[in-house]
C-alpha cells in the first residue's frame, strides 16, 4: 500500500492519497480546490486516481472533491449519512452522481479496502474511513478520521449553531460526538489515526502539531477519551470553542452544493503605490502582506494588515467580505503564493497587487506613509491610572474571561471592523491581544476606518502580565 499526506500549512489541513501498489490505483480523501496538486502527486508516485472521497461538508475550506473526480475520471463517493440543513445538498448529489456511503459500506482501491465508520459529532453527516491493505492483513491499520478525532482533541460540535444559526445542534452534536467516541475506542490501540487538521486550525480549540497518533496514545492522553460522563463531555467539549471565523458560514453553503468550480481568475493587475492608495480612498479593500514589524514602520493610508503568516487565511476570512475585491501589498514570492491561498478558502476577486519594491518607490518619491505606533505595558499602566487611554482587546471570549486589564472594551478581532464606529474617540485607542500578533491587524482595521489616534500595545497581554501589572475577571465590557 502507498500513503501520501499532503498538508496546507496555512490551512492546517490534510489531505490524503491512499494507493494500492500492485494496481496502482488510488482514493483521494479531503482534497481541497487546489487539484492540481493531487494529480500532481499521483504522477509522481506512478497511480491512478480512480476514486475521491470526503470525510464531511467542509467548512474552512472550499472542497475539491468533485472537480477532482471530474479532472481525473474518477468515482465520486459522498457521505449518505445524517442528511439535513447542514450537509449536502439533494441537487448536488443527483447532478454529481456520487455514491453514497453508508455506514459499514466499502470502497474497494485494488487490494486496499476503505471501510466507512459513520462518525456524527463534528457534523451529522461526518463519517471515518478504516483503511485495510489486504495484501498483508485483514484488519485495519489506520483510519483517516477527518474532523472527527485530532491528536489531543477533537472536532467542535457547535460549528453548525455558531456558523449557520441551526439552533439546539450544538448539544445535539455534542452528544453524538461522545457515542461516536465509544465507536472507536472498540478498535484496537495499534489502529494509527490520520486526522483532518493539526494545530491552528479553527474547527477545533487544542489540536497538537504532530500529524498522526494511535488511538492506544490518543485513549490514554486526549481529554475527550477521558470523560465517561456524557453530560460532563456535553459540557467540556462546548466551552471555550474559539468564534468560528466568518467565512465559514459561506464556505459550508458553497461545499454542500458542491464546491466552487469556476475557473481561475486572470492573475490580479500590478499597480503602482499610488494606484493602491487611491482604491483604498475609493474604498477598495486593500491587505498588506508583510510582516507586521513592516507595517507598523510604514504603510499606505487605508491598508489592512494581514501577514502572510500561519494564520492568514483565518484571518482573511473573517475580515474580507464576502465577493469584494481586495488588492495585496507585498513581496513578490508571497503575493503569489497569497493569492493561491484565498482561492482556497472562496476569495477569488484579488484586483491588484502591489510589490514592496513600489511601496519603497513611492516613500522615495515624497509619498506619505503611515505608522502603528507600540507602546509597553509600563507606559499604559501608567496611561490607564491617568484615564487618558481607552484599551481595546481583541481577543476571544474564553481569553476574556480567563482574565483582561480592567475597565477595557472587548471586541474580538473578527468583529473589529463592524465595530470600529462605535468605539469611543474622546481618547487614544490602544489595542491588544495575547502577544501582539492579532492587535496589529485590530490597528490595521482601525486607522483605514479613520480612527486616527491607535497605538498597539507591545506583547500584547502576556507582557502586560510579565511587568506585573493585574488583570480582571469581571463582566464584558463590549462596544
Amino acid at each position: 500500500m502507498l500513503f501520501r499526506r499532503i498538508y496546507h500549512p496555512r490551512l492546517a489541513q490534510a489531505s490524503y492519497l491512499v494507493a494500492c501498489a500492485r494496481t496502482r490505483e488510488a482514493i483521494a480523501i479531503d482534497p481541497t480546490r487546489d487539484v492540481g496538486q493531487y494529480l500532481a502527486a499521483a504522477r509522481a508516485e506512478g497511480v491512478r486516481i480512480v476514486a475521491v472521497t470526503e470525510t464531511h461538508v467542509h467548512a474552512d475550506f472550499i472542497s475539491g472533491a468533485s472537480e477532482l473526480a471530474a479532472a481525473a475520471d474518477a468515482r465520486l463517493y459522498l457521505s449518505g449519512e445524517g442528511q439535513g440543513p447542514g450537509s449536502y445538498t439533494p441537487e448536488y448529489l443527483e447532478r454529481s452522481g456520487a455514491v453514497l456511503l453508508r455506514d459499514g459500506d466499502t470502497i474497494a482501491v485494488g487490494a486496499v479496502r476503505i471501510q466507512v465508520l459513520h462518525t456524527p459529532g463534528h457534523t451529522p453527516e461526518h463519517i471515518t474511513f478504516l483503511v485495510t491493505d489486504t495484501a498483508a492483513a485483514d484488519e485495519p491499520m489506520g483510519a483517516v478520521t477527518g474532523d472527527f478525532v485530532f491528536v489531543g482533541d477533537v472536532g467542535r460540535p457547535d460549528l453548525l449553531e455558531r456558523a449557520l444559526q441551526i439552533a439546539g445542534s450544538s448539544d445535539r452534536a455534542a452528544r453524538q460526538l461522545f457515542a461516536s467516541l465509544g465507536r472507536l475506542a472498540a478498535y484496537p490501540d495499534y489502529l494509527q489515526l490520520w486526522p483532518g487538521h493539526g494545530a491552528g486550525s479553527a474547527c477545533g480549540k487544542g489540536l497538537s502539531a504532530v500529524p498522526q497518533s494511535t488511538l492506544g496514545y490518543e485513549r490514554r492522553h486526549n481529554w475527550a477519551f477521558g470523560v465517561r460522563d456524557e453530560d460532563a463531555f456535553v459540557a467540556q467539549v462546548q466551552a471555550g470553542q474559539p468564534e468560528p471565523p466568518a467565512y465559514f458560514a459561506a464556505t459550508k453553503r458553497i461545499n454542500r452544493q458542491g464546491g466552487a468550480t469556476t475557473p481561475a481568475p486572470p492573475p490580479p493587475a500590478s499597480m503602482d503605490a499610488d494606484a493602491v492608495r487611491r482604491a483604498a480612498a475609493a474604498g477598495t479593500l486593500v491587505i498588506d502582506i508583510r510582516p507586521a514589524s513592516d507595517f507598523a514602520a510604514g504603510h499606505l493610508p487605508g491598508t489592512i494588515s494581514i501577514p502572510y503568516e500561519r494564520s492568514f487565511l483565518a484571518w482573511a476570512g473573517s475580515i474580507v467580505p464576502d465577493g469584494s475585491d481586495a488588492i495585496l501589498v507585498g513581496t513578490a514570492p508571497a503575493l503569489d503564493d497569497a493569492v493561491a491561498d484565498l482561492r482556497l478558502i472562496g476569495i477569488d476577486r484579488i484586483v491588484g497587487t502591489a510589490s514592496s519594491a513600489a511601496l519603497e518607490a513611492w516613500r522615495r518619491a515624497g509619498g506619505r506613509l503611515r505608522t502603528l505606533t507600540s507602546i509597553t505595558a509600563d507606559e499604559l499602566a501608567a496611561r490607564v491610572r491617568q484615564g487618558s487611554v481607552t484599551v481595546v482587546d481583541v481577543r476571544e471570549r474564553a481569553e476574556w474571561a480567563a482574565g483582561h486589564i480592567a475597565g477595557a472594551v472587548h471586541v474580538p478581532l473578527g468583529l473589529v471592523r463592524d465595530r470600529a464606529g462605535d468605539l469611543p474617540r474622546d481618547r487614544p485607542l490602544v489595542v491588544h491581544c495575547q502577544s501582539g500578533a492579532r492587535s496589529t491587524i485590530a490597528g490595521s482595521i482601525l486607522l483605514a476606518a479613520g480612527v486616527d489616534a491607535v497605538e498597539n500595545l507591545a506583547g500584547g497581554l502576556a507582557a502586560w502580565q510579565g511587568a506585573g501589572h493585574a488583570t480582571d475577571t469581571g463582566t464584558s465590557s463590549a462596544a
